[in-house]
C-alpha cells in the first residue's frame, strides 16, 4: 500500500481525534503570563496544566537574568554540536554544578531531554543486552527501547515480586549471551504521581547483576530533603547508576541532563548521537538553567511552599471522595469513571467551559478503559481559593456523571475552524 494512503487510513492513536480535538484538547493555545490565571479562546481559565512547579518561568528576578543572558549570548551562540564547535564554559559549569547537586561524579547537559533519553538507552545497550522496564514508562523511554532488537522484558510497576521475577529472567537471558541487564524506570511516575520502589529495586543488586537508569523529570528539585528527587526521597541516591532529569519541570525551561559515574558519562558524552549530531543547547538557555539551579538551591523553602499547595489539594480531593490514587508526589491525578468516549468528552468539555478549569485529560489507551484522568499540576503560584474551587468543581462533575448528564448522543462540535474563519 502507498505510504500516504496508509496514513490516511490510520492517522494514529491521537490523530484519529484531530478533527474533534485540534485546537481544543490537542494543540490548544493558552495566552497571558504563565501561571494559574490565563486565557483560553478568549475566556479566563484556572490553569492546572503547566509544570512550572516553582513559578520560575514568570519570576521577575529570573526573567531579568534571562534578559541579560540573551543580550550577552544572543540565541545563536555557540552554534554547532558540543562535539564540534558547541562547547562553552557555561555548559561545563552547569554540568559541574548538576553533578555536585545530584551527588554524582559527573553530568552531561542534554539539548533535549526527550532526545537525550532515547540516545542514552541506544548508546548503553547492545544486541546481547537485556532491557527491563516498567509498564508505565514515559514516551522517551519507550522510544529508546523500541530502537533495540535486544531482549526486552516488562515488569509491573510497584510489584516488587514481579520485578524480581522478571529481573531473574533478564539476568539468565543476558548470561546466556554474555550480555548485561539495564533496568529502566521513571523515579516519579509522570501519570500517576507514584514513586517507583527504588529502595526495593536497588536492594536486588545484592542478588542480581544489573544496572539501573532512572528518569526523574517530576522528582528533580521537588522531592527529597535536598531536592535530588525520588531516589533521595527513598534514601538510595548513591545506589542509582544513572539519573536523567529535565529542566522543563521545576526549572521551567528546556533541556535536561544525565548524571552518574564519570567513565559512563564520558562514554555517553562521545556516543549519544542526538547530542553529537545536533545543536548544543544555546548558551543563553544554559546560563539560565545554571542560574535557576542556583536559585532553587538558595531557596530550599520553595519545596515547602510547593507542598503547602500539594498537601491541601490532595487531602481535600480525598476528603471529597475523589479518587487520586496512591500519588506520592506533586503530580495529582483525579480518576473519573465514564461509560464511553462520548461521555468522557462531554465531561471534559463541561469542566473547561462551565467551570473554567484547564488541565490535562488522559484517556485510554494511556489509562484503563472506562476512566478519564484529570491530571492537576500544582505550583507555588496556586492559592487556597484555587484549590477550594477546583475540588468543588470536580465534585460537581462526578455528581453530574452519576446523574447521567453527559450521556448525550449529539455530536460534539469543535468550532475552532469557525473562529479562524471570522
Amino acid at each position: 500500500m502507498d505510504i500516504f494512503k496508509r496514513i490516511q487510513n490510520n492517522p494514529g492513536v491521537l490523530g484519529q481525534w484531530s478533527k474533534l480535538g485540534h485546537g481544543y484538547f490537542m494543540f490548544p493555545k493558552l495566552e497571558g503570563d504563565l501561571g494559574p490565571n490565563m486565557k483560553f479562546r478568549g475566556k479566563d481559565i484556572l490553569n492546572w496544566s503547566i509544570t512550572n512547579y516553582y513559578g520560575l518561568a514568570n519570576n521577575e528576578e529570573i526573567k531579568a537574568f534571562d534578559l541579560e543572558a540573551a543580550k550577552k549570548y544572543g540565541f545563536s551562540t555557540p552554534m554547532g554540536s558540543r562535539l564540534m564547535t558547541g562547547q562553552t564554559a557555561v555548559h561545563e559549569q552547569l554540568e559541574s554544578e548538576i553533578a555536585d547537586f545530584m551527588q554524582k561524579e559527573d553530568a552531561f547537559v542534554l539539548n533535549s531531554f526527550y532526545q537525550g533519553m532515547v540516545s542514552i538507552i541506544d548508546s548503553l545497550c547492545g544486541r546481547d543486552d537485556v532491557l527491563l522496564y516498567n509498564s508505565d514508562i514515559h514516551a522517551s523511554i519507550h522510544d529508546g527501547i523500541k530502537m533495540h532488537t535486544t531482549k526486552r522484558l516488562i515488569f509491573r510497576q510497584n510489584d516488587i515480586e514481579n520485578i524480581e521475577s522478571q529481573l531473574q529472567k533478564a539476568c539468565e537471558h543476558a548470561k546466556e549471551r554474555d550480555g548485561g541487564v539495564l533496568l529502566v524506570t521513571e523515579g516519579t511516575i509522570g501519570i500517576s504521581g507514584r514513586l517507583a520502589p527504588l529502595d526495593k529495586i536497588v536492594a536486588l543488586k545484592e542478588k542480581y547483576d544489573f544496572r539501573i537508569l532512572v528518569e526523574d523529570a517530576h522528582g528533580f528539585c521537588t522531592l527529597g530533603p535536598n531536592g535530588m528527587g525520588a531516589a533521595e526521597q527513598l534514601g538510595v541516591q548513591d545506589k542509582i547508576d544513572l539519573i536523567v532529569g529535565t529542566f522543563g519541570k521545576a526549572l521551567g525551561l528546556i533541556g535536561g541532563f544525565v548524571a552518574g559515574n564519570e567513565t559512563v558519562i564520558n562514554y555517553l558524552r562521545y556516543n549519544m548521537r542526538s547530542q553529537t549530531f545536533s545543536e548544543a543547547l544555546p548558551a543563553a538557555i544554559t546560563a539560565s538553567a545554571l542560574n535557576r539551579l542556583r536559585y532553587v538551591k538558595a531557596h530550599p523553602e520553595l519545596r515547602e511552599h510547593l507542598w503547602n499547595v500539594v498537601t491541601p489539594l490532595q487531602q481535600g480531593l480525598r476528603e471529597a471522595g475523589l479518587d487520586i490514587g496512591p500519588t506520592e508526589s506533586p503530580v495529582t491525578p483525579v480518576y473519573v469513571s465514564c461509560k464511553n468516549m462520548q461521555e468522557a468528552v462531554h465531561t471534559m468539555v463541561d469542566l473547561r467551559e462551565s467551570f473554567g478549569i484547564f488541565c490535562m485529560h488522559i484517556v485510554y489507551p494511556y489509562i484503563q478503559q472506562g476512566k478519564v484522568m484529570v491530571r492537576l499540576i500544582p505550583t507555588v503560584l496556586h492559592t487556597q481559593e484555587n484549590i477550594d474551587y477546583t475540588i468543588k468543581s470536580l465534585s460537581t462533575i462526578t455528581q453530574n456523571i452519576k446523574a447521567g448528564k453527559y450521556m448525550d448522543d449529539k455530536p460534539i462540535k469543535n468550532d475552532t475552524e469557525d473562529e479562524n474563519a471570522e
